[in-house]
């Protein structure tokens, strides 16, 4: 594409100068005047009409060929054909029109650097040195010539012309090709930096849009000459609406909160941070964390400000959160520490109990008798709630190994058929997959497992079926750097959870039993969160309740070591 303009250059400037050569030609003829360079001949205006033709010859070509540099030698080579034509006709040895060879040689040199110019200095000096000596030893007979033929002692100058113009033909190429080639390394250097600092440019545009923290930049005035998406999400004004509006008039809460001297006079060291209570267009209660800067020039002359807006509003969530979780735990150990004080006395009380009534002979109709059951049924509910709530405050420690889940599940089914008095009315329907290797504590599982059948018994009073269910989790929506994870889902055909058991499922303390404790489920829940699941409850469509554990799989090859 550059080397096609500048061959469209090329020939303008040629069609030009035979265009004013063209021109002189007919004013000399119309003057009918003898020249300096001889009489006007018919052979001038041959020549101007094959650079016309030629030139018309060049543009098809140009429009055709793929090989732009063989056409600009081409061409160069023609033109130097032509001049020793034109200084042919205009009196050979004594013609001042040598020059345009040099005209030829810098064009070449800027076309096609040092090997053209050198390539067309080469064909010039040939061409001009040929045609003098031909003049010279009387071959050809130039039109124009005054001196016709030359003088014998003519010899040493027209070799030293030819000598004169060879050098000078040879270093106006040098120097012209040195300075081409300069121009062209530093066009390419200057097209490189340019293409870097578009990049660049691009580059900062991008960060600045994409950066999560809302960005204000105001110049000297205080007027807004940059506003971030950010920035457009946090206080819901476009940049187009922002742009050229004083900061002030645009976010008036900004007055407290700006010191107008200390930023923009760069005197600050550090950028001076405030937290702000913000609402937004949507109402929503924000808090926001101000960082003002001054905008500087490389000299250090502040030309303005730059504020840095964080949205903290899930920060402040999780702190207040963190401290409430805190607080919960403070409690919750010391209601542990109770509840173990407690059992002492409680076994206490239950020992007393059986001795007393084992020391008295009572009827079964005896007041005191009923009165003591009451007290031993209601110390073994105390004791039971006392081991439901040091389970969950209180889990033990988790011991990691690798298991396969359906076995787990198998073992677990088994010994909860074959333990209580209702465990005959309960019929349990499984569906196991392939197997699931786990890197988790099996006993903390067992616990989890236990509790979950426990609750689908007490649920269905006059027997029926529990559906245990294992697969592999579907992984749509899971991040792709995310473990595998197995799905443990219980089902019975009680009559499912209540709107308000649904509303604090795994609610401790929460219960609809005249006896539970509303720990079960809470349990569950603390466990296998502490095991890096999750846990899930709710009602099945056909018939009663549902709990779906999400658990963990081994990361590695099951039988790897």
């Amino acid at each position: 594409m550059e080397l096609s303009s500048r061959l469209q250059r090329l020939m303008f400037v040629r069609v030009l100068i035979v265009s004013v050569l063209l021109g002189a030609s007919v004013f000399v003829q119309v003057r009918k005047t003898s020249t300096y360079f001889g009489d006007i001949q018919t052979t001038h205006y041959v020549l101007i009409g094959c650079v016309y033709f030629l030139t018309f010859v060049y543009i098809v070509l140009l429009k055709r060929l793929r090989n732009l540099n063989r056409l600009a030698y081409a061409q160069l080579l023609i033109d130097t054909l032509l001049i020793t034509a034109f200084i042919y006709t205009t009196g050979g040895i004594e013609s001042f029109f040598s020059f345009l060879y040099i005209l030829t040689i810098i064009e070449a040199s800027m076309l096609l650097y040092r090997r053209g110019g050198l390539i067309v200095a080469s064909s010039s000096s040939i061409l001009y040195g040929a045609l003098l000596d031909l003049h010279y030893y009387r071959l050809i007979t130039p039109y124009g010539a005054l001196m016709n033929p030359p003088g014998d002692d003519q010899g040493a100058y027209i070799l030293f012309r030819i000598l004169v113009h060879t050098a000078a033909f040879y270093l106006v190429a040098m120097l012209s090709s040195y300075l081409s080639e300069q121009i062209r390394t530093s066009r390419d250097e200057l097209e490189a930096t340019k293409v870097d600092i578009n990049k660049l440019e691009v580059l900062n545009e991008r960060i600045v849009q994409s950066i999560a923290s809302g960005l204000i930049t105001v110049d000297g005035g205080g007027r807004v000459i940059l506003f971030n998406p950010a920035a457009e999400s946090v206080f819901g004004i476009t940049a187009e609406e922002a742009n050229g509006r004083p900061l002030t008039e645009l976010l008036p809460f900004l007055v407290d909160y700006l010191d107008p001297e200390a930023s923009l006079s760069g005197s600050r060291k550090t950028p001076a941070i405030t937290d702000i209570p913000f609402r937004n267009h949507k109402g929503e209660e924000l808090f926001l964390r101000l960082t003002v800067s001054p905008l500087s020039m490389p000299g250090g002359e502040a030309i303005g400000r730059i504020l840095v807006f964080q949205d903290l509003t899930e920060i402040k969530r999780i702190e207040q959160e963190m401290q409430r979780v805190e607080g919960l735990a403070m409690v919750g150990e010391l209601a542990a520490g109770i509840a173990h004080e407690i059992r002492n006395p409680m076994a206490s009380i239950s020992g007393s109990i059986q001795v007393l009534k084992e020391g008295l002979e009572l009827r079964e109709d005896d007041v005191t008798g009923r009165l003591m059951e009451i007290v031993m049924r209601e110390v073994n509910r105390l004791n039971h709630l006392v081991n439901d709530f040091l389970l969950y405050a209180r889990p033990r420690k988790t011991k990691t190994r690798r298991f396969e889940l359906n076995s787990l599940i198998r073992d677990s089914l088994e010994l909860f058929l074959n333990t209580g008095d209702k465990s005959d009315r309960i019929r349990v329907v499984s569906r196991l997959g392939d197997p699931l290797y786990m890197d988790s504590d099996p006993e903390q599982l067992k616990q989890v497992l236990w509790n979950i059948l426990r609750n689908a018994q007490e649920a269905m009073p006059e027997g029926g079926t529990i559906h245990i269910e294992t697969r592999l989790e579907d992984g749509a929506g899971r991040p792709a750097d995310s473990a595998s994870m197995a799905e443990l889902i219980v089902q019975d055909t009680g009559t499912g959870f209540s709107e308000s058991a649904l509303e604090n499922l795994f609610t401790p303390f929460h219960t609809t039993k005249e006896e539970g404790s509303g720990l079960g489920l809470a349990t569950v829940k603390r466990i296998v969160e502490g095991l890096r699941g999750r846990v899930q409850g709710g009602n099945h469509p056909e018939q009663g309740a549902r709990v779906t554990l999400h658990l963990p799989l081994a990361a590695s090859d099951p039988e790897a070591p």
